[in-house]
């Protein structure tokens, strides 16, 4: 009763957001799954994570709709016809996403955005398409309260693509989080460029190795922060694994990697297929939602997210030798992959429920971490303060790593704001960076008002008005401000163009 009357009467939360919260708080007031004490335990501890998906799962946590479906053939539960102009087409869109649900209760994928926008753009001048597209563009970041919130371009370029790009350095949005999809067989350099000059000015959008990625399922989007997951499908849940904090009852490197990792491994894999065995069979999300019964989305195609956190730390509480440190020592990079190796057995023997889209077992994530992490660093990332001098020392270490999560891991790198003056340069480490194994990287500049919390973007100006307790539009200030302070990331290393 508490936590409902501090919601009613917070000052800090607006109208909607204390409607979100209070349903949070009445799904939680429920206990229907099976959760055995050893799993409540680990849970206890932090070393099992949930990420608040609440205790009565209705709705998977990420939906990715095939939007292209939609526009294609209609909606008969929305009594919407095949858009026939840009007009229609927008209109369409904006009606159909406020009617796609995730855990955050927007949606978080806005699909293939240019390529939906392109064929509607013949006999449009490019004047008339961008005061179109910069109405629609301003309805999504005024109405899609969340940074959670993503859309994806590329790799071909296209002329949509373009004027959303052009728009996004004016408009500043924090709504939608953008990732091209970049293949340099592909994707004309100029067109690159174009993306990491305006990444320059509004930490939007973000770059992932589209080769590498292609061919994880028969087709992909990037949803939320940079969760790769198949269109039509999406992801059951987002459970997490919090190393320090399972490192902590570690006796040694040995206790650690023998007994206790596999065995808090286990306990969060059948936490989650209790989740999911929920979700599919006692919850009717498929058999109610207009999404599955018209084909938009396919239970068939949804998987199971096994999420990973503070590698770092975890690896540099286990070093006997407390001078080697993670991104920084051999010693400590073995043993961090020495780690990884024992999740991503874990991981790929064995059985995730209802996952048919990735073989039936659990996909890794890098998962970005939450503003109440303390000394917490997101997925395999190296330390926010504790950055290799070199650039390239720190893509080499994360490609080593990146390898071991198909449903997402990335880097963010803030630079000089001279950076701004030579694209064609920063355009160079991504290709170098691809090359090497990373699948996503991002960059903003460090006088940027935008900046990339772990995956999402947030307004510095917004920031300000939340610590001094005022309201703000999008729920995920909150997040963000309280990760910005407590991850120190005010302190990211400005990397420069030499």
């Amino acid at each position: 009763m508490n936590t409902t009357l501090d919601i009613v009467t917070s000052k800090g939360l607006t109208y909607e957001q204390k409607v979100v919260a209070l349903a949070h708080a009445a799904e939680d007031s429920l206990e229907i799954l099976n959760i055995p004490e050893k799993t409540r335990h680990y849970m206890d501890i932090g070393a099992i994570c949930d990420l608040s998906e609440g205790h009565a799962p209705y709705r998977p946590r990420y939906i990715m709709p095939d939007y292209e479906k939609a526009i294609r053939e209609g909606c008969e539960f929305l009594r919407l016809d095949p858009p026939k102009d840009l007009d229609e087409l927008l209109s369409f869109l904006m009606i159909f996403y406020r009617h796609v649900p995730s855990i955050t209760t927007y949606p978080v994928f806005l699909g293939n955005i240019d390529k939906m926008i392109e064929p509607f753009l013949d006999g449009i001048s490019d004047e008339e398409a961008a005061k179109k597209i910069k109405l629609f563009l301003i309805y999504l970041d005024r109405t899609i309260t969340d940074g959670f919130c993503h859309a994806n371009l590329g790799p071909e370029e296209t002329r949509a693509g373009r004027i959303i790009l052009q728009l996004e350095k004016e408009l500043q949005n924090a709504v939608p989080n953008l990732t091209l999809k970049y293949d340099p067989d592909v994707t004309p350099d100029s067109y690159a460029e174009l993306a990491l000059y305006t990444s320059l000015f509004c930490a939007n959008p973000a770059i992932c190795n589209h080769k590498m990625h292609k061919d994880t399922y028969e087709d992909y989007g990037v949803s939320s922060c940079y969760n790769i997951l198949p269109i039509g499908g999406g992801s059951y849940t987002l459970t997490r694994v919090v190393l320090p904090k399972l490192a902590e009852e570690a006796t040694d490197r040995e206790h650690f990697l023998k007994e206790l990792l596999p065995d808090c491994l286990k306990h969060m894999g059948d936490y989650m297929n209790e989740r999911i065995r929920f979700l599919v069979e006692e919850s009717n999300f498929f058999e109610s939602s207009f999404l599955a019964r018209e084909g938009f989305i396919d239970r068939k195609k949804f998987l199971a997210m096994y999420g990973v956190v503070g590698l770092a730390e975890c690896t540099n509480m286990l070093m006997d030798d407390k001078s080697k440190t993670y991104g920084h020592s051999p010693e400590a990079d073995d043993l961090a992959e020495e780690i990884m190796n024992v999740i991503s057995d874990y991981a790929g023997h064995s059985d995730a429920l209802y996952s048919e889209v990735f073989d039936g077992h659990f996909a890794l994530h890098a998962q970005v971490g939450i503003d109440s992490d303390h000394g917490i660093t997101s997925g395999v990332r190296i330390p926010v303060g504790a950055e290799p001098d070199s650039m390239f020392d720190h893509l080499r270490h994360s490609a080593r790593f990146h390898k071991f999560f198909p449903t997402g891991c990335a880097d963010i790198f803030s630079f000089d704001p001279t950076g701004r003056n030579n694209p064609a340069a920063v355009l160079d480490i991504v290709k170098g960076a691809f090359e090497l194994g990373d699948k996503y990287i991002s960059f903003y500049a460090s006088d940027s008002d935008l900046v990339r919390i772990t995956g999402y973007l947030v307004k510095r100006s917004d920031m300000e008005h939340y610590y001094k307790g005022e309201a703000v539009l999008q729920n995920t200030v909150h997040l963000g401000g309280d990760n910005y302070r407590n991850a120190h990331l005010e302190n990211r290393k400005v990397r420069a163009i030499s």
